[in-house]
Parts: C-alpha cells; structure tokens; sequence
C-alpha cells in the first residue's frame, strides 16, 4: 500500500494532532498549512525524529487549484501519492449574517468547501487508478443544523456533507471510501474567541461537560480513516452527546 497521508490545515489543532497519530502507526505524510511555516517545520521535524516518518511540507491557499495541482507534481516527482486524504483546513467567521461582506463569505466558502474540491479533483484521479483510497472531510455538527453567527461556517460545512455523499457513491465501485466526521466542539484556537465564562458556560450545555481535544479528534479521525471499506458515504458525529 501507498503509505502516505495528506492532511490539509495541518500545523495546529486537529489536523496536528492527526499528523501525530499517522506518523506514531508508521504512515509518512504530505502536511499542508497556509502560513504557518515555521509551526509546521518544526512539528515535521518532530515527528521524523521521534517515528521516522518521511514529511514532506507545503504552504499555500488550498483554495488555489493551483498550489494543490503543484503538490501533486511534487509528489509525483517523489513517486508518491496519498493513499488517504484528510480534508481538514477550514476558518469560521462569527458574527451576524447581515455583518458579513461578501469576502468573508467567499472566504469560508474557499477555505472550507472549494479546497474540498481542489484536492479530490487532483487526487482521486490517481486513487482511481489504484482501486485504493481513503477520503476522510472535517466536518461539523453546525454543518448538520446550522448555528446561529455562523451562518457562512454553517453553510460551507453543509455543504462538505452534501459533497461526501455524493463523492461516496461515485467512488465506491472503485474501492474508494469518503467519509466525513462531524465534530462537536473541540478545544482548538478555533474557539480562541470565547472568554473563560463564555467557555464555561458553552461547556455546561455539553453532556460529557467538557469540549472534546485535538488528541480524542485525531484518534477518531484515525479509526475512521482505517475502518473497514465498507464503511462510505457517512457523517459521523463526534461531539459529546451535545446534539
């Protein structure tokens, strides 16, 4: 098997924590963030050092078709190529709808949604030919229900929901699987937003009475990412009974 990772929005948060979990069960990974450099060299650093992985870095805007087809290149000229893709870069814009301009709209839209794109459209191509692949999408529950002062957050991940479906049926005669996880909330820089009693208080309406960690979201993302190939086509939520 093709043993490489991509995940994308990878120095921080979720898709850090995720690179971890790939590298500590053997995988090497194509990690990609935006700006972030200097965050991510020294994470890929630390991640060959301590499980031997083979990082290789990008900095880009994965909405740029572009900067995706010229990681594609570049790992072609490695001989390379992700066997399993995580879809993970995303922003949020909080506020009302009426405050939003339309560049904030279209840049959660690129970020969340169009980079989506990107990425399957360059690198199915290449699963397709294998008969091999995995899609895993960060998603979120406010993708499932929406969430007020998120609207364009609620709508881009709703529509990574509508993407994954569709995706799952047209790759599964080709032993691809897409999946998409539906997190809850997650102590990220994400949530940086909300002061400490904001915080408390959002917690206290969560069941397991706590957000959820980068570590318990990568380790799920995992078990998504390597569970059986039968199982596509699914938003599975992971939000601590908060929904």
């Amino acid at each position: 098997m093709n043993n490489l990772v991509l995940i994308t929005g990878a120095s921080r948060g979720i898709g850090k924590a995720t690179a971890e979990v790939f590298a500590k069960n053997g995988w090497d990974l194509a990690l990609v963030c935006r700006k972030n450099t200097d965050l991510l060299k020294v994470h890929a650093d630390h991640l060959t050092e301590k499980y031997g992985a083979n990082v290789y870095c990008y900095a880009g805007d994965v909405a740029d078709y572009r900067f995706i087809e010229s990681i594609r290149s570049d790992l072609e000229e490695r001989n390379v190529q992700p066997e399993i893709l995580i879809n993970n870069a995303g922003i949020s814009v909080v506020g009302l709808m009426t405050d939003l301009t339309p560049g904030d709209w279209a840049e959660v839209m690129n970020t969340n949604l169009t980079s989506v794109f990107n990425t399957c459209n360059l690198f199915v191509p290449g699963m397709v030919r294998r008969k091999s692949g995995r899609i895993i999408n960060v998603s979120s529950i406010w993708g499932n229900v929406g969430a007020s002062c998120e609207v364009a957050y609620s709508a881009s991940k709703g529509g990574v929901n509508s993407f994954t479906r569709a995706l799952a049926k047209e790759l599964a005669p080709s032993g691809i699987s897409v999946n998409a996880v539906a997190f809850g909330a997650i102590d990220t820089e994400m949530n940086g937003h909300l002061s400490a009693e904001e915080k408390a208080a959002f917690e206290e309406e969560i069941p397991a009475g706590r957000m959820g960690t980068p570590e318990e979201a990568a380790a799920f993302t995992y078990q998504i990412a390597t569970a059986p190939g039968y199982m596509t086509g699914q938003i599975v939520t992971f939000d601590g009974a908060y929904l």
